[in-house]
């Protein structure tokens, strides 16, 4: 029979308290940092059922039910916390869109906005003061490699990547016209180049065409948006690049080389051309106005031969005999006088006459020729002369009576 059988204690009697206390197995003890510390189960236990009485005592007494007043608090405190969820801060590049049970029912500017909280409204937070941009080929991410291949008017590839610049105007038409605002952006900006570029020619696009294919492809693009609704205005679209695709581009130099040629060498005709014409035309109004000149000189003699051949009419008609002499000494006079004359007269003549070998070679004082000496003859000739000398006298006097008598 074991010692410790309390049935049977024994000749010793039953063990006390104490006794039991001692001879009941002791637990190790616990080493920390700061010594030797004991197991603290039983304390935790104990604290955690004064904790359960605490609570037992505030709830419900003694196992009848919570109280009125504790439930209505806790309720007062569930609703307040769900009433203040409600509460909601805009920042000032922000637009907020309420929505009541999904479906739209106004926008908050900018400040601390309050709305009823879930599931009743909901509210989305719009960025309508930032600028977006969307890269549009050329970019790794891109859903094909063809993406930035464009077909031009002229039956060309270009190679062409583009940017576009883009911001919200319309929280709310933002948030429920598109699914995807962006993708609708990048498929509308995608779309209105390819038109655009389908209309232009290639060395336009790639010179001095730019700026005209950016603005055309912005427009179409914000009468596209604008006829779905997006709430989207476009700020501007930017041309990156705009080249050949890179398996032609050696062929697309020699093309380039080869039209450059053609143009140098359609300058250069045109210039000779310019300078042919020009100097033909100047030759040609030289010529016109030279005969012009000699029209008018021509019709201005003919006018004043006229005008004294008239004048001379009328004078001979009322002196017929004067007229007519007049008329002839002057026509010899304007005759005789370019030319060297010698008057020999021919009454009494008996010996011949001597001249000299230059007496009619022409005279002409402007290139220095000394005078002819004066002609030698005889006293008949002399005699002859002064009365040749007289006779033109005579007729310088009757020319003079004549002058007169007109």
């Amino acid at each position: 029979m074991p010692w410790n059988d309390n049935a049977n204690p024994g000749p010793w009697g039953s063990p006390t308290p104490e006794d039991e206390g001692r001879n009941r197995p002791q637990r190790p003890e616990r080493r920390g940092p700061g010594g030797p510390q004991r197991n603290g189960g039983p304390e935790f236990e104990a604290a955690l059922e004064r904790l359960r009485q605490r609570l037992r005592r505030l709830l419900g007494g003694r196992g009848d039910g919570l109280r009125p007043g504790v439930v209505a608090a806790i309720a007062g405190v569930i609703f307040g916390l769900w009433a203040l969820s409600g509460v909601y801060v805009v920042q000032p590049n922000e637009e907020a869109v309420v929505t009541t049970f999904g479906a739209y029912s106004r926008s908050a500017g900018p400040g601390l906005r309050y709305h009823l909280p879930a599931p009743i409204e909901q509210v989305q937070k719009v960025a309508v003061t930032n600028l977006n941009r969307i890269d549009i080929g050329g970019t790794p991410d891109a859903e094909t490699p063809q993406e930035s291949l464009m077909l031009t008017s002229d039956e060309n590839i270009v190679n062409l990547t583009f940017s576009v610049t883009w911001r919200v105007s319309d929280a709310a038409r933002y948030v429920f016209s598109t699914r995807n605002p962006e993708e609708a952006v990048k498929a509308v900006a995608e779309s209105a180049m390819r038109e655009v570029i389908g209309t232009t020619p290639l060395d336009q696009i790639m010179t001095t065409g730019r700026g005209q294919v950016e603005t055309q492809t912005a427009d179409l693009m914000q009468k596209t948006l604008d006829s779905w609704g997006a709430g989207v205005s476009v700020v501007g679209v930017q041309i990156r690049s705009a080249g050949p695709p890179p398996e032609v581009i050696a062929a697309f130099r020699d093309v380039s080389n080869a039209e450059q040629d053609r143009d140098s060498s359609v300058n250069e005709a045109n210039t000779y051309a310019n300078r042919v014409v020009n100097e033909a035309k100047g030759d040609a109004s030289k010529l016109v106005q030279a005969a012009q000149a000699y029209r008018e000189q021509a019709v201005r003699e003919a006018t004043g031969d006229a005008s004294r051949f008239s004048q001379i009419l009328s004078q001979y008609r009322r002196a017929p005999a004067v007229t007519r002499e007049r008329l002839y000494l002057e026509t010899m006079e304007r005759v005789l006088a370019h030319s060297n004359k010698v008057i020999v007269s021919g009454k009494g003549t008996t010996a011949p006459i001597i001249l000299p070998p230059d007496v009619f070679k022409p005279r002409n004082p402007d290139a220095g020729q000394p005078a002819p000496p004066p002609v030698q003859a005889s006293p008949d000739q002399g005699q002859g002369q002064g009365q040749s000398q007289g006779q033109d006298q005579q007729q310088g006097a009757g020319a003079n009576s004549t002058g007169a008598n007109q």
